[in-house]
């Protein structure tokens, strides 16, 4: 039951990471790099400060929104794994094969998943719109609430 437990957590983990909202935040929230200005995933500001939808060591484990989460990254994972990793693929065709690449072509299996992943992030979030119809800055407004909400309730 436990490796079962531990399976769900980090798909759900994985999953909030994957999604818009966690998107959003870490662009503003990191640095920036280069010559090209790249952006630079920051722990301390990006990771740290993000509240995840149940904190974490309180994950609802027979809460349907969890399993929805954790369900639709994982289908996002395997994917992205069977693209980069076609069965019997030459080196030439595996060397184009990168995250970096799929995300330049963004195919619409791809966005269909992250689409999916979003709706099931929104939901746990009680957020009732439609995640690609939410503006950046109200992402930023509602993490930036759950995070003050969950600081004064320490």
């Amino acid at each position: 039951m436990k490796s079962v437990w531990k399976r769900w957590i980090i798909d759900y983990v994985f999953g909030v990471l994957h999604a818009r909202a966690h998107e959003v935040w870490s662009l503003r929230m990191g640095t920036w790099l280069g010559v090209g200005n790249d952006p630079r995933y920051t722990p301390t500001t990006c990771f740290e400060t993000f509240p995840l939808p149940w904190p974490p060591g309180r994950e609802p484990w027979r809460d349907g929104r969890l399993h929805a989460i954790a369900a639709a990254a994982r289908a996002l994972d395997e994917a992205r794994t069977a693209w980069l990793n076609p069965p019997n693929a030459d080196a030439a065709t595996l060397k184009k094969r990168t995250l970096t690449n799929l995300y330049n072509a963004r195919p619409s299996w791809l966005a269909n998943r992250h689409q999916a992943l979003d709706r099931a992030v929104w939901a746990a979030y009680g957020w009732d719109d439609d995640p690609g119809e939410t503006s950046d800055e109200e992402i930023l407004e509602r993490v930036l609430a759950l995070n003050g909400l969950r600081a004064t309730s320490r």
